[in-house]
């Protein structure tokens, strides 16, 4: 039993140190030396709960986006579907932060993902951090479908359509603008959940 113990809380430390190396850099590759270091384990106890790099780095991105939306308000029927929709996917942008910390924050990505070759390596861990924000978008989608907010219809389709409208948001953050880029985003923000909102497909 006790060992049972230990090995959770390995684990528990494998994944904080993971998510706090993705935190610090998004493109980070979590090589299983530099995690294993961080998290104070041998690299054989992290390969014994991660056999694998990617399933490292898929069981991390679900710990952060689990943090990310920890207020998850899609459920609270006392605000109307189309608010709770945009204040979830708000919570997807705050993280990239505006102005400078934007600007840092898509240069890392852009250091990690489009500046080099796109290696299987570097492929794999940008898809699985863009399919565990789609995921994410479709469940939140999922319970809107559930509840009778939104019409029956390829869910994926639609959130693949959100993450796009998330990802030149995050973009948006980044660049120079002449008014405030919140108040800009929020209408974008709506225009697009009213588009999914009122979709038949």
């Amino acid at each position: 039993m006790t060992q049972k113990k230990t090995s959770t809380s390995s684990r528990d430390k494998i994944l904080a140190a993971a998510a706090a190396m993705i935190g610090e850099d998004a493109g980070a590759s979590l090589s299983v030396r530099a995690v294993a270091a961080r998290a104070g384990v041998s690299t054989g106890s992290l390969r014994h709960f991660f056999p694998t790099q990617r399933e490292l780095r898929d069981a991390v991105l679900a710990v952060v986006y689990d943090e990310v939306v920890s207020k998850d308000w899609i459920h609270d029927r006392s605000i109307p579907a189309r608010d709770r929709l945009v204040d979830c996917l708000r919570q997807v942008l705050a993280p990239a932060g505006v102005g400078e910390q934007a600007r840092e924050a898509w240069g890392k990505v852009f250091e990690a993902f489009i500046a080099p070759e796109p290696t299987d390596e570097v492929r794999a861990a940008y898809l699985a951090m863009d399919l565990e924000g789609q995921r994410r978008v479709e469940s939140w989608l999922a319970g809107l479908t559930q509840e009778g907010a939104l019409a029956v219809g390829d869910n994926t389709r639609r959130a693949r359509f959100l993450m796009t409208v998330l990802n030149g948001l995050a973009t948006e953050r980044a660049l120079p603008a002449e008014e405030s880029i919140l108040r800009s985003e929020t209408e974008t923000l709506y225009m697009a959940v009213d588009c999914v909102l009122n979709s038949r497909t």
